[in-house]
């Protein structure tokens, strides 16, 4: 059984840090593409970051580049999300998601992902 479980959320002044969490069990790791998407209430799933399975390769939503960055640890089956000048406006629910298609221009849809975390809340407060 695939599970994906987020952690690091929290409430976080503006301007400040988090660094989430994502850890896999029940799946071979190292197979997988990992994202991290985002929804606010009322909103559609938001593409944030994606990182190939072996870390090669970043993709990044433009909200989010330069203060935002996704990295891997396949020896401990975890990817991270570091958030650098977080922004009210970031604040919403984060998850993880796995998927081991390839298709290019793919990478930020959330359809071609398999396997989803419960998501973990970071509030932003100006």
């Amino acid at each position: 059984q695939v599970q994906l479980a987020e952690s690091g959320g929290g409430l976080v002044q503006a301007g400040g840090s988090l660094r989430l969490s994502c850890a896999a069990s029940g799946v071979t790791f190292s197979s997988y593409n990992m994202g991290w998407f985002r929804q606010s209430p009322g909103k559609e799933r938001e593409f944030i970051a994606r990182i190939d399975r072996n870390g090669g390769r970043t993709y990044y939503a433009d909200s989010v580049k330069g203060r935002f960055t996704i990295s891997r640890d396949n020896a401990k089956d975890t990817v991270y999300l570091q958030m650098n000048s977080l922004k009210p406006e970031d604040t919403a629910v984060y998850y993880c998601a796995a998927t081991n298609l390839d298709v290019a221009g793919w990478e930020r849809s959330p359809e071609t992902y398999d396997y989803w975390g419960q998501g973990t809340q970071v509030t932003v407060s100006s």
